[in-house]
């Protein structure tokens, strides 16, 4: 990028002034210099003064002939006397060397600035840098995606830099959890895994939020399907916290799987019983409950129950203890799909719901994922889904929240991808509904 005229125009005015502050103190000196002869000139004119008044004294017969004589002599002598320079012929004409020292440094000062800046400057600092974070923060960046400003490669890299930095110092549980967010939001499930597993081992204490983020990128990983290792990690989690509602909604998935009704009724009364009345996730948990209740001990089929056991499976639960700001601000709403484009959305598209400071990078502050086909459904972000230490929702002070469908399940908006956009709005605002009506070009 070319540099602009204001960084030419302030680069010359100091150069300017550093070019004012050498040469001032060198001609002013040199102007001083040349001044001796107009001192000379002054003393001449007083000494003929004071011939004039003896040849006058003489005139009026003050003095003699003899003293006449010797006035003048001693007049001249005097005057002799003070018009003598020191040094030779050429000390007393004016000297050209202050005015070719003045012209070196016009030509060299600006030219040696020049060069300096590009030796040890740094001119790629006039370009702009893309906006994203560094370190880990610029690995989250790329995980969350969502609204342009990098390339899909230059995001993906900046994955692949938090994975090098955390191989080279595997100490930090926080950075691998963080590390394992970045790998699922952008759909690498068995990497997100392993970096769970990591953070797992490094942890102080046992996790139950981690270990039910861990069993939800596990069965993403096989299928959907939580037999297996994922389920055991439900588990895990449960043993921990027996109330925490993302794995307790998990378990009476995984459940249903199997075909173990009772159980999995069980747990979604429990979850129910620990979500408030007037919230979209109660609401939604009502509509399993119903279908459940409703079979008449039967198992129901599986796209009636499974559909809305998964989106509330798959939605990131409040944040671990201990975290009480992440629990307590939140964005929360309801995603609805408009239905004149809804023949251009299938059911197993991804969609992407997340927060984004109105002013200030867009990289995303809380990002959630599920399928299309849970829609329309409740959403909630907080500082729990937070992609990058620092970048919180609850200390933004104005949010968007964006919703978009992706065919290819990319984290990268692409075209043909469907999204919605709500208004500013302030953290903790609640019922906010977004619709999803508007194709990417």
């Amino acid at each position: 990028m070319t540099p602009t005229p204001l960084f030419w125009l302030t680069a010359l005015a100091i150069v300017a002034l550093a070019l004012a502050a050498l040469l001032w103190p060198l001609l002013r000196r040199h102007a001083r210099d040349d001044a001796a002869p107009e001192t000379l000139t002054a003393a001449t004119a007083v000494y003929r003064d004071q011939k004039r008044q003896i040849d006058a004294d003489l005139g009026a017969g003050a003095i003699g002939a003899d003293e006449h004589q010797a006035a003048l002599d001693e007049l001249a002598s005097r005057l002799g006397a003070e018009m003598e320079l020191p040094g030779d012929v050429a000390s007393v004409a004016p000297s050209r060397a202050p005015w070719v020292a003045a012209l070196a440094l016009v030509a060299i000062v600006p030219v040696a600035a020049v060069v300096g800046y590009l030796v040890l400057g740094s001119p790629t600092a006039l370009s702009p840098q893309p906006t994203a974070a560094t370190g880990a923060t610029a690995g989250a960046a790329g995980a969350a995606g969502g609204a342009g400003g990098a390339s899909e490669e230059q995001l993906r890299a900046m994955v692949e830099s938090l994975a090098q930095k955390m191989a080279a110092n595997p100490a930090d549980p926080r950075g691998w959890m963080l590390l394992a967010r970045s790998y699922s939001t952008f759909g690498r499930y068995s990497e997100a895994a392993d970096a769970y597993a990591k953070a797992a081992e490094r942890l102080p204490a046992p996790d139950a939020q981690l270990f039910a983020d861990w069993a939800d990128v596990a069965a993403m990983a096989q299928g959907r399907k939580l037999a297996g290792a994922p389920e055991a990690l439900v588990e895990r989690a449960l043993a921990v916290d027996p109330s925490n509602p993302k794995a307790l909604a998990l378990s009476g998935t995984a459940k249903l799987e199997r075909g173990d009704l009772p159980g999995s009724l069980r747990q979604w009364r429990a979850l129910r019983a620990l979500l408030p009345n007037d919230s979209e996730n109660a609401r939604e948990v009502d509509t399993v409950l119903a279908q459940l209740e409703g079979s008449g001990g039967r198992m129901p089929a599986a796209p009636a129950a499974t559909a809305p056991a998964n989106a509330l499976a798959s939605s990131p639960a409040p944040a671990p203890a201990g975290s009480a700001a992440a629990s307590t601000i939140a964005v929360t709403g309801r995603v609805e799909l408009d239905p004149k484009i809804a023949g251009k959305v299938g059911p197993d598209d991804t969609v992407f719901v997340l927060a984004r400071a109105v002013e200030g990078p867009r990289m995303p502050l809380a990002v959630q994922r599920f399928r299309a086909a849970e829609l329309p459904r409740a959403f909630r972000l907080d500082d729990s889904m937070s992609m990058a230490p620092g970048m919180k929702l609850s200390t933004t002070p104005k949010v968007v929240v964006e919703a978009r469908v992706s065919k290819s399940g990319n984290a990268i908006t692409q075209p043909g991808d469907v999204r919605g956009v709500s208004a500013p709005l302030a953290p903790g605002a609640a019922d906010v509904r977004v619709v999803i009506g508007d194709v990417v070009p």
